[in-house]
């Protein structure tokens, strides 16, 4: 298997393992990695996730150059849109996702890592889209979300001149929320991981969805959208035990309902 599973009290953490390869992606581990967002996303006992790399030199170095070299058109295609499938997946699912990035988040690790929610790195970490020197586009999502999270200007900088940059400048531009020495990144993400498991799974699904649904439409229409998704909270189980317990100075016990 070249993507591990493990849960624990709310939290998930997938691993993605193949370290030999950098942690590269091919077609195997993309369907793995899928089925690991699919399995997760119906399970109602995992209320947030840790996506991460195996060793200590990559989440993702990048798509496997070596599968993709000898791609017809139509095999590029597929091999883009199985890329879209996961990425989307991660958007989709109901709970938080937070890359981990403890190494080189290169073209389809770059990528990986955009589709979460929350980008936590290691000092040491690296992020790029280099498929321009490859003779390519960015097939996972790149040339879309990037600009989405960082702004045109750094999202052609990266995807033009395919430099990486380093954990504090992607710091600074707003590519990833925070940055620590290897030996915590994991911890801090966990960390992270465990507090939003605590809060009502609910509200957090609804909070992706109205944040997800800005990128999209004008302000106008984005606000119709909040007012709607906010009334249908006061119909959940989740809004009255969280204000009862505010209320009554006792944490919260939410259920998802």
């Amino acid at each position: 298997m070249a993507v591990d599973l493990v849960r624990e009290a709310g939290v998930a953490v997938v691993t993605v393992n193949r370290p030999e390869a950098l942690n590269a992606l091919n077609a195997k581990t993309i369907r793995e990695l899928l089925a690991a967002v699919e399995d997760l996303s119906r399970d109602g006992s995992v209320r947030a996730v840790v996506l991460t790399g195996a060793g200590d030199k990559a989440f993702v170095a990048g798509a496997d150059v070596a599968e993709m070299s000898g791609f017809t058109p139509e095999r590029a295609r597929e091999f883009a849109l199985l890329g879209h499938q996961v990425c989307t997946a991660i958007e989709a699912a109901p709970q938080p996702w937070i890359a981990a990035v403890n190494g080189f988040a290169l073209g389809g690790g770059c990528e990986l890592a955009l589709a979460c929610d929350i980008r936590f790195a290691a000092e040491q970490a690296k992020f790029g889209q280099p498929e321009v020197g490859l003779g390519i586009t960015p097939g996972f999502g790149g040339t879309q979300r990037l600009p989405r999270v960082v702004g045109p200007g750094w999202a052609k900088y990266l995807v033009l001149s395919g430099r990486p940059i380093r954990a504090d400048e992607a710091l600074r531009i707003g590519l990833v929320q925070a940055v620590f020495p290897r030996e915590e990144l994991m911890a801090q993400a966990i960390k992270l991981a465990t507090e939003l498991a605590a809060k009502s799974p609910l509200a957090m699904c609804v909070n992706k969805t109205a944040v997800q649904g800005a990128l999209d439409v004008d302000l106008a229409t984005g606000l119709d959208m909040e007012s709607e998704l906010f009334a249908d909270c006061f119909a959940s189980e989740d809004q009255k035990e969280g204000m009862d317990a505010f209320l009554e100075k006792r944490p919260p016990k939410f259920t998802g309902r």
